[in-house]
């Protein structure tokens, strides 16, 4: 008896919820799913499938629904926000003053950030195509694109974003290393070369006198 009055009286506050409710609950369902997902225009989905490599940035999560080793030491308010926004800074490889100063704008506010950098023509072409331009440094928070340094612009959206003013990160917290723009220089340069067929012999070329070799030592 007490467990079907329970039932009735959670059926009963349900039906009074308010969307704003409904959808606090519904976001607070994650808590379940295996993996986040934060697709290539920003958007964060929760889902206990394995999600495949085109879907966007992967993040494994725990049985107890929290992010993993990386994402679970970072304050909850900064941790929401590199959920609902992720930042990723293209930068170009080497000397690069502007490249350096918007690195440090970003570590001394204690954004989580993830570092790009145009290292090849494939990745010039990638940056382009992604922002439009192929500005260094260029700045993306969630969906949003930022070309160029400026430091007022960037800072007015990560607060926007809902990043802290001032740095929140762990005494800890280590940031990823800087990766190619593409992957597809690395993956081509992996992929073994092709085997040459082997030539088969020829039996009236064995039978022909050979020709003496040249004095350059070039074989050809």
């Amino acid at each position: 008896m007490k467990s079907d009055f329970a039932t009735t009286r959670l059926i009963a506050l349900l039906g009074r919820a308010t969307p704003v409710a409904l959808m606090l609950m519904a976001v607070a369902s994650p808590c379940h799913a295996q993996y986040k997902v934060v697709g290539p225009d920003g958007k964060v989905t929760y889902t206990d499938r394995t999600p495949a490599p085109s879907d966007g940035k992967v993040t494994s999560l725990s049985t107890r629904g929290g992010a993993a080793a990386g994402d679970a030491a970072l304050p909850l308010e900064l941790r929401q926000a590199a959920a609902r926004y992720p930042v990723t800074l293209y930068v170009m490889a080497g000397a690069c003053d502007p490249c350096e100063s918007a690195r440090q704008l970003l570590r001394q506010r204690g954004i989580p950030v993830s570092e790009k950098q145009v290292q090849s023509p494939e990745d010039s072409e990638a940056l382009e195509r992604l922002s439009g331009g192929r500005d260094a440094p260029t700045l993306t928070i969630g969906s949003q694109t930022l070309r160029g340094l400026a430091p007022e612009v960037w800072n007015s959206y990560l607060d926007a974003a809902g990043y802290p003013r001032e740095s929140r990160l762990p005494a800890s917290y280590q940031y990823p290393p800087a990766t190619p723009v593409t992957e597809r220089r690395e993956a081509s340069a992996a992929r073994p070369a092709p085997a040459r067929p082997v030539p088969q012999a020829d039996p009236d070329a064995a039978a022909a006198p050979r020709t003496p070799a040249n004095a350059s030592g070039i074989k050809f």
